[in-house]
């Protein structure tokens, strides 16, 4: 079955010939039909587009393009060309995009057929997919579990074989929570590596460096070869840079291991993969050391002002008079300060604090040789719908807390990756997180490629053998 297969293997096939761009288009069409019903992974499915786009790839030769006759699906938080961008918003009804995100066409360059769109919670302000549009959306391993969010239907897509890969966006960790919930590879690239034009909301300023688009697929090599499409400068983008490719090192790169933020503690299977991951990584040769760094403990809070706080007056205007048409998951992260709003003096004074704690977390990086660290994606595995307590080794942490391994990095601007590691003992997958310096994207794309190597195949969810029948 050819949509079981990663990313770069259909690509094989079809450089190949062994598969047409028809025959793909149409095996995951099928696997869409069986399996969404159960997942609820799709906003919207471009069936007869698709059909056309892959009727013409059959017209061009093969070498049209590094992902020619592929179908991929898009987070619906990008324009696509004629199609509504959604983004889990009942306000957002009767919208038709003029034109595609940037991301969505430099795929179309290379060849790629635009699949569908995945579900969104309203405006991607949740750890949970669900809206009042399209409904909620299941993890494939687990239907009573959240596959997270924002990128939850991207990631819930993904792992059951309806798509090899596509792009999703990140202000939270909002690729790699849900590429760990569901057992596949997400990247949240430096600032400026990929366009956000024709994303909604806009990725804009003064926040933009903590929001970024990004790659989903089943394997981190798989994420490689779709970076190298993305990661191209936009000029219309403020924040986007032509930067060069990272060279990865030559020699061993040694790993910063921080196994929880700082007295947050994780649930069982997440240390028990994180050990697991550091005792691969010391086996291909990379010296794994503790490192924890002094003054990023107030990171989440900052955070949390950037991406609650300080948009709330957006949102509140945006829903005035329409309350009731609104999602629970849209106040997820909602602010308690009532209408006050924040004041000037106050955005500065947060913006220099973030200046200087993510200043000290380099500085003290470099000075231990530490460009790369080892840490949880998140504090617990998928968790049940609205759960929002979870229990770990020391004591139950709420969700916030759960998520601050991965959101202190949307505040610094890093790149960090999700890599699938181990399967918990009651049957969900466990991923670990690397992160690296700002620009060392293809750094932690090779490690974490090797890492997957020395893993091994990493298995697909067991409710699959039946989708697939």
């Amino acid at each position: 079955m050819p949509f079981r297969e990663h990313l770069r293997k259909q690509v094989q096939l079809r450089r190949t010939k062994q598969i047409s761009p028809t025959e793909l288009l149409e095996a995951h069409l099928r696997q869409i039909q069986v399996a969404n019903p159960t997942i609820n992974a799709f906003s919207g499915v471009f069936v007869d587009d698709a059909r056309k786009a892959a009727t013409t790839s059959e017209t061009i030769g093969v070498d049209a393009g590094p992902l020619h006759g592929i179908p991929l699906t898009i987070k619906d938080s990008f324009d696509v060309v004629g199609q509504a961008t959604l983004s889990g918003s009942k306000l957002r009804l009767g919208h038709s995009a003029a034109r595609d995100a940037f991301a969505v066409q430099r795929l179309r360059n290379a060849g790629a057929i635009i699949l569908g769109k995945t579900n969104t919670p309203e405006l991607l302000r949740s750890y949970e997919t669900d809206n009042h549009i399209t409904g909620r959306t299941n993890n494939p391993w687990d239907v009573t579990r959240t596959p997270g969010g924002s990128s939850g239907g991207e990631a819930a897509a993904i792992a059951s074989y309806c798509s090899p890969g596509g792009i999703g966006s990140d202000g939270g960790g909002s690729i790699r929570v849900p590429a760990h919930f569901c057992g596949i590879a997400g990247l949240k690239p430096t600032p400026g590596r990929i366009s956000v034009s024709g994303h909604f909301p806009a990725i804009s300023s003064p926040g933009g460096f903590a929001s970024v688009v990004g790659p989903m697929a089943r394997t981190v090599d798989d994420l490689k070869l779709l970076f190298e499409v993305l990661a191209v400068h936009d000029p219309e983008d403020p924040h986007s840079t032509p930067a060069p490719p990272a060279i990865p090192a030559s020699g061993p790169v040694p790993i910063g291991y921080w196994p929880s933020f700082y007295n947050v503690p994780v649930s069982g299977p997440v240390s028990a993969a994180l050990e697991k991951a550091a005792k691969l990584l010391e086996s291909i040769g990379h010296p794994v050391e503790p490192f924890q760094p002094t003054g990023s403990e107030r990171a989440p809070n900052i955070w949390r002002f950037v991406f609650s706080d300080l948009p709330y007056e957006f949102l509140h205007h945006y829903f005035r008079g329409r309350e009731d048409e609104t999602h629970w998951t849209s106040t997820e992260f909602s602010s308690t300060r009532g209408d006050s709003g924040v004041t000037g003096t106050e955005v500065l004074k947060q913006f220099a604090a973030r200046d200087r704690v993510r200043a000290g977390c380099i500085q003290q990086m470099l000075e231990r040789n530490r460009t790369v660290l080892l840490m949880p994606v998140c504090g617990t595995t998928a968790f049940v719908h609205r759960q929002r307590s979870f229990d770990t080794l020391q004591k139950p942490i709420g969700l916030f807390e759960a998520m601050m391994p991965s959101l202190i990095w949307n505040l610094y601007g890093f790149p960090a990756l999700t890599v699938p590691m181990d399967i918990s003992s009651d049957g969900l997958p466990v991923g670990i997180q690397l992160v690296g310096l700002p620009w060392t994207d293809e750094i932690l794309l090779d490690i974490g490629h090797r890492l997957e190597l020395a893993r091994g195949p990493f298995r697909p969810p067991p409710a699959l053998a039946q989708l697939t029948r």
